[in-house]
């Protein structure tokens, strides 16, 4: 085949982007909820005819590991694309044939046609306000198996040749909380990969099929070769760290979890054998979880500069036992997956930031910190969700202070429900939104802060349900630096009880005028506290970082 014009590829490879981020941006302003136009939770891409990744926009950063295995998963199913037409819509969220988290997060897959051929894919996964299952929301943080969960789509044509299946929509429909809001989110799920369909046909239009198939090929090529010279540059050896998956004390656990990483000149291999056995409480993640933040963990490693293809991942290998916490098995269940498929990857980040610290800090918030309250909006009378992450704080660098307030490295590029929106659409009031004060992650850099928000409860009858991982095992510290803060939560009645402090709660109970504290780790410090620079410590003090006491104790300060 003729060799692509230089300039011809550079024009493809940048509307390939381009068509990613369109359909991301489709996605947002035509969904329904606020964990999807406000929080981000969702992203959307393109793969080849073979379900590879060729481009992708995304909030989430752990989805840019899920596509493809959809994809894929798809094409398995439908006997390798022969029984796909054009038109067809494929629904999927099972997260042990290639969805990849949990329920709530639900992909659709459509396959694309140019003069009768199938050579591409559209595809996007979003968090769903609710599947279904036992909990308000679907996240559930005392299930016992996966059908206590939530609604369950292996893979079944929402569309078939560009028909609506009304019988799985109204399957769907019966069995969610909210429909108008899931399936709002469906319809721009739907309205994203008509959009991905249409911007690739007319690139084919424009070029040919055969050239965007060749360009395409080259590019994951090149970004299996800029990985191999990445891994050839990395220390070589065998690399070891331990952790653990936490979950609920009074269900069981802490879990340990361990990996071994081992990196050669071409391969960058991810071991996690005699890691904890999957357990019948959902901290568990499915094999495709894992294989997703392992992923984003690499990305951090090899740090590419340009579309993130399959091939970037070729050189990574993963190894798991059968039925681990790690690569759990059906009927395990995986509601709070973040919390394995997160901390597997985060053992990766532990056992090489002492390697290379220029690339990885110490240890940060890692949880997702996830909340959901139901209850009557006292305002309308009507049913109100809040489904959402916390931000936390990530940990000191061998140059900086750590980043205070963001989300962990599983949620990425992804924002808070603003106060104004919540406080709009659901029935509390947010008192408190600001950093946590304490002496936690001192180090010559010091760790990013976590945050408090407090919600008061505008109405009786609510409910809460939360898992707050790193309430018992703090961030890690490097080279001398000091560990963390804990997460917790508490919750103040109004009659002067307290509740808590807690790491997870279920289904527990608000009336109005309780107050509910969220307070999310601090990051890891990094070097030796008393080598911190006086004026460093005199605007931490400033900052309210620490108080005067504590930058004696912990800094060795004296005021001037």
């Amino acid at each position: 085949m003729t060799r692509t014009n230089p300039y011809v590829k550079e024009i493809i490879k940048d509307s390939l982007m381009s068509i990613g981020e369109e359909m991301f941006v489709a996605l947002a302003r035509t969904s329904m909820s606020p964990i999807i136009y406000e929080v981000l939770d969702y992203a959307c891409g393109l793969t080849d005819a073979k379900g590879n990744l060729i481009s992708q926009g995304n909030g989430v950063t752990s989805f840019i590991g899920m596509l493809s295995p959809m994809v894929k998963s798809v094409l398995d199913k439908f006997e390798g694309g022969e029984d796909l037409r054009a038109g067809d819509i494929i629904i999927i969220n099972d997260p042990y044939i290639g969805g990849g988290s949990h329920l709530s997060d639900v992909g659709l897959v459509m396959p694309i046609f140019h003069e009768n051929k199938l050579v591409a894919f559209s595809a996007n996964k979003g968090h769903w306000t609710d599947v279904g299952g036992k909990n308000p929301g679907s996240l559930t943080s005392d299930s016992s198996e996966i059908y206590q969960e939530g609604l369950q789509l292996s893979g079944v044509k929402l569309f078939d040749a560009g028909i609506l299946n009304k019988g799985v929509e109204t399957i769907i429909t019966d069995n969610i909380r909210l429909p108008q809001f899931s399936i709002g989110d469906m319809w721009a799920q739907v309205a994203a990969l008509r959009t991905g369909e249409k911007r690739f046909k007319e690139l084919c239009d424009l070029h040919s099929k055969e050239t965007i198939e060749q360009v395409i090929n080259d590019l994951i090529s090149s970004s299996e070769e800029y990985s191999q010279q990445v891994i050839s540059s990395l220390p070589k050896g065998v690399f070891e760290a331990e952790d653990y998956i936490e979950g609920d004390p009074e269900k069981g656990g802490p879990y340990k979890i361990k990996v071994k990483v081992t990196i050669t000149e071409d391969e960058f291999i991810c071991d996690f054998r005699g890691s904890h056995p999957q357990v019948a409480h959902p901290v568990n993640c499915s094999y495709f979880g894992l294989l997703a933040s392992v992923r984003v963990m690499y990305l951090a490693i090899v740090q590419p500069q340009f579309n993130i293809t399959e091939g970037l991942f070729r050189p990574l290998k993963i190894i798991t036992d059968e039925k681990s916490i790690l690569s759990a098995e059906r009927p395990a269940p995986v509601s709070m997956n973040f919390e394995a498929r997160l901390g597997g990857a985060e053992l990766i980040w532990k056992a090489l930031a002492p390697e290379i610290p220029e690339k990885l800090p110490a240890g940060h918030s890692l949880s997702v910190c996830s909340v959901t309250v139901a209850g009557t909006h006292p305002d309308n009378g009507e049913d109100f969700l809040i489904v959402e992450p916390s931000v936390g704080g990530w940990g000191a660098a061998n140059e900086a202070d750590g980043q205070s307030g963001q989300f962990c490295m599983g949620n990425g590029e992804t924002y808070n429900v603003p106060i104004e929106v919540a406080e709009a659409k659901y029935g509390v009031l947010v008192d408190n939104y600001g950093f946590r004060k304490d002496s936690s992650g001192a180090g010559e850099y010091i760790g990013g802060r976590g945050v408090v928000r407090s919600y008061e409860i505008l109405s009786d009858n609510q409910y809460l349900s939360a898992t707050y991982g790193r309430h018992q095992f703090k961030p890690w510290g490097m080279k001398g630096g000091e560990k963390g803060a804990s997460s917790y939560i508490e919750v103040h009645k109004s009659n002067g009880d307290i509740i808590g402090p807690l790491g997870v709660t279920t289904r527990l109970r608000l009336d109005k005028g309780d107050v509910v504290d969220l307070v999310t780790p601090s990051g890891g410090g990094y070097g030796n506290p008393s080598d911190r620079e006086y004026g460093k410590v005199e605007r931490d003090i400033k900052n309210g970082f620490y108080t005067e006491e504590e930058a004696i104790d912990q800094f060795g300060y004296k005021q001037r």
